[in-house]
């Protein structure tokens, strides 16, 4: 057997190759995994609830800790302990639970904090759920009852459950409290889910990716209690709240860009075509060619936002941080490059045509001084249409570029 502080692979095959040789050493049904960053102070405590509740329920399993560098002796407590240690050299919280998964010999995976927050004798129903056939097995805090002093009031009442709903609104998460770092999954699902962060985005990935792979999702109540440390925790508010913020915009292109840049192109249509006839007048403010130029802009912008969340997607998928998206592969069924080469083109044209017509007017006034506002109502919307038929053309070549390497 691996003597725990053996590397991450050799310990795994280790493992693996004793349980072939040896029969009477069994490879454990659960794998509890828990990152550790000095945490002497809580881990023995931690390790014996686990073990306790494996023993207790006759599940076959095994305690894994994650070592991320710790100073205080927390590797030589945790194997006195009988836990095995795993060192991870990278660090993060994603880092330490990746490698400590890595290690791990069981079909199930359970991971928590090793500060005494979460109860590990609750290990069991997580195991329940994943059992019946669960992918994921998230717990929920708010269920299962957050006790005094456990969370910051900003924490409890409006950053975990704002960023939750986020989660909802953005990729329909079936999580009631993104944040909890008590949770359960199979090795086979974590192995699909190919997580790539190694932050404290670790545990916000992976319920993002899992919903987008349409994985069985289920929760289960789940207690919080003041962790047992003297010192401050590795969980900063405002620095880990900006970081998932980032996380679900990066992970979503159409929140970050497609839906702000249709709204863009929107409403400098309507704008642009409310001010082509003529100036406006609403209670006594008047609209000209002014706003005219920036509804045209507008339009640009949203054209640009549309088609970086076109190359996001794209991007995410040939890079395996999305999941393929059938409804991408529908549109570009119908819109190619060749579509896109006609439609920049025409556009070009149209802005041309447009362009020779506003030289023609002034070729009449001697290309002496012009009536700006008659016409700038030509050559703001001619400098539009050359414009976005020039980004049309590129971003079709572009696009189609990215298509081939997500083929």
């Amino acid at each position: 057997m691996s003597t725990g502080m053996a590397p991450i692979r050799k310990g795994t095959l280790s493992l693996i190759r004793d349980a072939s040789t040896h029969p009477e050493v069994s490879v454990p049904e659960v794998s509890i995994v828990m990152p550790c960053l000095n945490e002497a102070e809580t881990l023995q405590v931690c390790i014996e609830k686990a073990l306790s509740a494996l023993k207790r329920s006759g599940i076959k399993g095994e305690v894994i800790v994650a070592d991320n560098g710790s100073s205080d002796g927390s590797r030589e407590l945790a194997q006195s302990c009988g836990a095995r240690v795993v060192p991870v050299e990278s660090r993060g919280y994603g880092a330490a639970l990746m490698g400590g998964i890595a290690a791990a010999a069981g079909k199930y995976i359970i991971m928590g904090d090793a500060d005494d927050s979460y109860d590990f004798t609750q290990v069991p129903n997580f195991v329940e759920e994943l059992r019946k056939g669960y992918d994921v097995v998230l717990g929920n805090r708010f269920r299962g009852g957050i006790k005094p002093g456990a969370m910051p009031p900003l924490h409890k009442y409006f950053g975990n459950p704002g960023l939750t709903k986020l989660g909802q609104l953005f990729f329909h998460c079936p999580s009631g409290d993104l944040y909890c770092g008590m949770r359960g999954f199979s090795k086979d699902a974590y192995e699909r889910m190919h997580l790539r962060t190694t932050g404290m985005e670790f545990a916000t990935e992976m319920v993002v990716k899992a919903t987008l792979l349409g994985m069985q999702i289920t929760e289960v109540p789940t207690t919080l209690s003041p962790d047992g440390r003297s010192r401050p925790p590795h969980l900063r508010t405002w620095r880990d709240g900006w970081r998932t913020l980032r996380f679900f915009l990066l992970y979503s292109p159409r929140w970050l860009f497609l839906y702000p840049g249709m709204l863009l192109m929107l409403l400098g249509v309507i704008a642009g075509a409310w001010l082509l006839p003529g100036q406006r007048s609403i209670g006594g403010v008047t609209f000209d060619v002014h706003t005219l130029l920036y509804a045209a802009s507008a339009v640009l912008l949203g054209y640009q936002s549309v088609a970086f969340a076109t190359f996001s997607k794209l991007l995410g998928i040939s890079q395996g941080l999305l999941p393929p998206d059938p409804r991408v592969d529908k549109v570009f069924r119908y819109v190619t490059l060749e579509i896109g080469l006609l439609i920049g083109s025409g556009l070009l044209l149209l802005g041309l045509g447009g362009s020779l017509w506003g030289v023609h007017i002034w070729h009449q006034a001697g290309f002496g001084p012009l009536d700006y506002a008659r016409t700038m109502r030509l050559v703001i919307p001619s400098m539009l249409a050359v414009t976005l038929g020039v980004q049309v053309i590129f971003s079709s070549f572009f696009g189609s570029f990215l298509r081939m390497a997500q083929k």
